[in-house]
C-alpha cells in the first residue's frame, strides 16, 4: 500500500521574520511526497486561524528560529483550539532564547494542544512522526 501524503500547512510564528528555514522545511516535506502550503514567516494568529479554516490542512508545522517560538507557538496553538481546529499541530526550531530546550515551556505547549515540540529542530523526529500521520490517514482512508 502506498503511503499517503499530506495536506500540510507551514507557518513562521509570528514574531520570526526568517526565511530560510521555512524554504527548507517545504523542501523537505515536498521531498517526502507532501503538499505543502507555505504562510511564510511572522503570521499573526488570526490568519493562521482563518488559513487553517480555508484549506483545511491535515498537519500545521510551525517553526521559529528567533528563540520567541515556546511564547508564539503558546499563542497560536490557543488561537488554534480556541476556534475549534482540531487539527495536529507540531512546532519546531529554535523555540527558546536560552540555548537549550526548556521543559517546562514545553509542557505548556502540549498541554495548550500542539501534538509534538521538535525543540531541537531535529527533522529526523519530524520525519518519523509524518510518516506514522501519513500511516494513520492512509489506514483511515482504506
Amino acid at each position: 500500500m502506498r503511503r499517503r501524503s499530506l495536506d500540510i500547512l507551514l507557518a513562521g510564528t509570528a514574531s520570526d521574520s526568517h526565511t530560510w528555514n521555512l524554504v527548507y522545511l517545504q523542501l523537505f516535506l515536498e521531498e517526502r511526497g507532501h503538499r505543502v502550503g507555505n504562510l511564510g514567516p511572522c503570521v499573526p494568529d488570526p490568519l493562521l486561524v482563518r488559513e487553517c479554516a480555508a484549506r483545511r490542512p491535515q498537519l500545521l508545522v510551525l517553526a521559529s528560529v528567533n528563540g520567541h517560538g515556546y511564547r508564539d507557538g503558546l499563542g497560536a496553538v490557543r488561537a488554534l483550539r480556541r476556534a475549534g481546529h482540531t487539527l495536529p499541530v507540531v512546532i519546531g526550531g529554535k523555540l527558546g532564547t536560552a540555548g537549550e530546550a526548556d521543559p517546562a515551556q514545553r509542557a505548556l505547549l502540549l498541554e495548550a494542544g500542539c501534538d509534538r515540540v521538535f525543540d531541537d529542530g531535529d527533522t529526523h523526529a519530524l520525519g518519523a512522526y509524518l510518516d506514522t500521520l501519513a500511516a494513520v490517514e492512509t489506514r483511515a482512508a482504506a
